[in-house]
């Protein structure tokens, strides 16, 4: 039995918005291998150990890196879901707050592999706000659908 999903005129700016993050995922892999390689520390090793931190400022920057990317991948396919399932009833809302949360991520990693932990509080209030109403408009979308309506 075919299913057919008829998206919402402005979908396609939720599924740019959803593009976008995979840029800020590679933003990420730059940062990281940039201050990996200013480290010396070779793969497979995840993060310089605290001696290593506390002696090369380099080594306590590709942990912050190494952190925020973590952070991002930690966050990011639950975002999507609820980008994409909120989308379907509210797409323009849901591709401005998709955006703001991918402005927000770069923010969150320019921030915190320049000042350490405390440079990614900006970033981190954005892309938390950001996600938090996706998450609510996708629950609501959610229901609506199951209701019927």
């Amino acid at each position: 039995m075919p299913f057919l999903l008829e998206l919402p005129d402005q979908y396609g700016l939720v599924l740019a918005a959803a593009t976008s993050t995979f840029f800020v995922n590679t933003l990420h892999v730059v940062r990281t291998s940039k201050f990996r390689k200013a480290s010396g520390l070779k793969y497979p090793i995840a993060y310089a150990t605290t001696e290593q931190a506390d002696k090369d400022p380099n080594a306590y920057l590709f942990n912050c890196a190494q952190r925020a990317h973590s952070n991002f991948t930690e966050n990011h396919t639950s975002f999507l879901g609820a980008l994409l399932i909120a989308g379907l009833r509210y797409p323009f809302p849901a591709a401005v707050l998709g955006a703001g949360w991918a402005v927000s991520r770069v923010i969150y990693v320019l921030g915190y592999t320049s000042a350490g932990p405390a440079g990614r509080l900006a970033g981190s209030i954005g892309a938390s706000l950001s996600d938090s109403l996706l998450k609510l408009a996708a629950a609501y979308t959610s229901v609506m659908l199951v209701l019927g309506q």
